[in-house]
């Protein structure tokens, strides 16, 4: 089967890998906090990439390792914030503030004046979100917003990393780099629990970076090989969805009606920019082809 066609169901099936293995995440935080399960996801993801990737380290170059390192960096924020987010608002809220970041680089790539609009009705959307709730936590809110800067910078990063190296080679590094910097925090997390308790945490922990890291991380990086920037900024537009129904399912987090069209509104927004984008582009590519 051609790759892009398999590219935009292996997205979908990565984003909701994503938000289950987050809402898992999120049930650990009694016992070793955000922090805490950011430091086993990575920790599991590391382990895992590596062992598939193999990477010849004596062979990498500065240009390759840069990337890789910055990337590393980035998954931390992001995968912090979010889980700070979803610790204080729940991940359906949690996760469609940090859409914004795709959102921004769909609007940022399509170049067109409606993009002010479509600002405006997600900017609706996220007052439906959090504006609707009474006594919302702001620092939840300023936490979604960081992991969505992070999650633009993660679509940006990842397409160059994929570029430079072959494989997964380049989620692998990374993976890496977010694992040396919260492993100090993973000894002191996993040091403080219960005997009883740590085989649990430890196998909940390996779900969780499987599903919300090794699998989608890989997946991404395939993905942004095959479809353009743009495309997969709209594939993104599942995880807001997928975040609330994980949200219900796991953790048992209901939204109201006027969440839910927030959450609609954010994800359509990106959407339209995208599909404007493109049909503004594609008369100036026939001509550029002499059609």
């Amino acid at each position: 089967m051609n790759r892009e066609r398999i590219a935009p169901v292996a997205s979908v099936a990565a984003s909701i890998s994503v938000q289950t293995g987050a809402a898992l995440g999120a049930t650990l935080f009694p016992l070793i906090g955000p922090l805490g399960v950011v430091a086993v996801r990575q920790a599991v993801a590391a382990a895992a990439l590596l062992t598939i990737a193999r990477p010849r380290w004596s062979g990498l170059t500065r240009r390759q390792l840069v990337p890789a390192a910055l990337l590393g960096v980035v998954l931390v924020v992001m995968n912090l914030s979010l889980y700070s987010a979803v610790e204080r608002i729940g991940l359906g809220l949690a996760v469609t503030l940090e859409f914004l970041g795709p959102l921004t680089v769909a609007l940022a790539s399509s170049r067109r004046k409606v993009d002010g609009m479509l600002a405006l009705v997600a900017g609706l959307g996220v007052v439906l979100l959090t504006g609707t709730v009474p006594g919302i936590d702001l620092a939840g809110v300023l936490f979604g917003l960081v992991a969505a800067a992070a999650w633009a910078a993660y679509i940006l990063l990842n397409q160059r990393v994929g570029v430079r190296l072959p494989g997964v080679q380049g989620t692998a590094l990374a993976s890496a780099v977010a694992a040396i910097i919260t492993a100090p925090v993973l000894i002191g997390a996993l040091a403080r629990v219960p005997g009883e308790q740590l085989l649990m945490i430890v196998a909940i922990g390996a779900v969780v970076g499987v599903m919300s890291s090794a699998v989608p991380y890989s997946i991404d990086l395939m993905v942004l090989r095959v479809l353009r920037r743009e495309t997969f900024a709209i594939l993104q537009s599942v995880h807001p969805a997928a975040g609330a129904v994980a949200g219900l399912i796991v953790l048992g987090q209901v939204l109201t009606s006027a969440q839910l069209l927030g959450i609609a509104l954010i994800s359509g927004s990106n959407v339209v920019a995208i599909v404007l984008g493109r049909r503004s582009i594609a008369p100036a590519a026939r001509l550029a082809a002499g059609a």
